[in-house]
């Protein structure tokens, strides 16, 4: 019997959806009682399965399937013209990967960004401890990409490496440097890393069409989506 068939999962009773308003949710949620690993984590990514501090999570909603797993394989990417640009405008940053420790100076900036671009959103305020819970997990191997210029720190995109895959977990930044599209740049940066480290894919979390805050996430090509128990590549028709 393999890993995979001896976890059990739990489900969540129905609450308040964050991303579709009047609208009500089901996590399913892989037990947390159950050791993890970054192989069962590659695993359960190859069939939707995201992170969320220590637990690893899908949504399991009775007769709705917005949330679409999406994912870019990294050898057949291409950049276009938009993110050509963006690589160019970002060419004066300094980026490090570092390690998933706490830091002061990452916290403040995370505090500065939610206050700016997610104000009542439920993330206001946080603590030390609730931001590294958020972002790290004990058992997940989480790498920091620290991003400066001219020594003043621009953002930061927190990543977590599997076997054949960087999985994006959350990145902020300065609000004000907003016209760089730091994030956008977080992605193609990882886009590179996994190229780099020979990995297979960067896993982008879930896609909802009528989210406008993820639209990012489609102009990726070619792009990955998962339905039906298997990944399908995009087209222009989603």
């Amino acid at each position: 019997m393999t890993t995979i068939q001896k976890l059990c999962f739990f489900a969540t009773p129905p609450h308040d959806c964050n991303y579709l308003p009047g609208q009500e949710a089901t996590t399913l949620f892989a037990d947390p009682r159950f050791p993890k690993s970054t192989r069962l984590y590659t695993a359960l990514s190859d069939c939707g399965f995201r992170r969320s501090g220590e637990h690893l999570y899908v949504p399991h909603c009775d007769g709705c399937s917005s949330c679409i797993p999406v994912r870019i394989p990294v050898r057949e990417f291409t950049p276009n013209r938009n993110q050509r640009r963006n690589f160019r405008r970002n060419s004066d940053l300094e980026v490090q990967a570092l390690p998933p420790k706490f830091r002061a100076e990452h916290f403040r900036l995370y505090e500065h960004y939610l206050s700016h671009r997610h104000p009542g959103g439920g993330m206001e305020n946080p603590t030390p401890e609730n931001y590294m819970e958020f972002l790290t997990a004990s058992w997940a191997d989480t790498i920091f990409y620290e991003m400066r210029r001219d020594g003043e720190l621009i953002g930061v995109a927190v990543a977590d490496r599997m076997d054949d895959a960087l999985s994006a977990v959350y990145t902020f930044f300065e609000p004000a440097a907003s016209r760089r599209s730091p994030g956008r740049f977080a992605v193609l940066y990882m886009i590179e890393a996994a190229r780099r480290e020979d990995l297979d894919w960067v896993y982008l979390g879930y896609w909802i069409k009528s989210c406008r805050k993820m639209n990012y996430k489609n102009e990726y090509r070619p792009l990955e989506y998962f339905s039906d128990n298997r990944w399908h590549r995009w087209d222009d028709e989603n």
